[in-house]
């Protein structure tokens, strides 16, 4: 994959992630074929910081139950990988993180 912006699909904005932010942790929903490596290279294009580490977990879908008029319909939400960033400590803060 070239393209740091099909690498980087969206920031994950949860209580638990913004209380990373405080400690240079960021957290982004990447493409499910990414590595490390290519995270790290996208996040210091995109937002021009220096990446110390990056953490990735891949995210199983969850099951959920809906009741319809014809019973209960079961499906799975869908699996997705998450990639923690942590920044060095001479590096600026992610601006799209500031003010949440």
């Amino acid at each position: 994959m070239t393209n740091a912006h099909k690498i980087i699909i969206r920031p994950v904005i949860t209580e638990k992630n913004t209380r990373l932010n405080e400690t240079s942790k960021y957290t982004f929903e990447v493409a499910r074929d990414t590595n490390k490596i290519e995270v790290k290279k996208a996040i210091e294009e995109i937002f021009g910081v220096n990446v110390k580490d990056v953490n990735i977990v891949n995210v199983r879908g969850k099951l959920k139950r809906r009741r319809t008029r014809q019973g209960v319909t079961e499906g799975f939400t869908r699996d997705w990988k998450k990639a923690i960033v942590t920044l060095t400590a001479d590096s600026k803060p992610i601006e799209i993180f500031e003010g949440v």
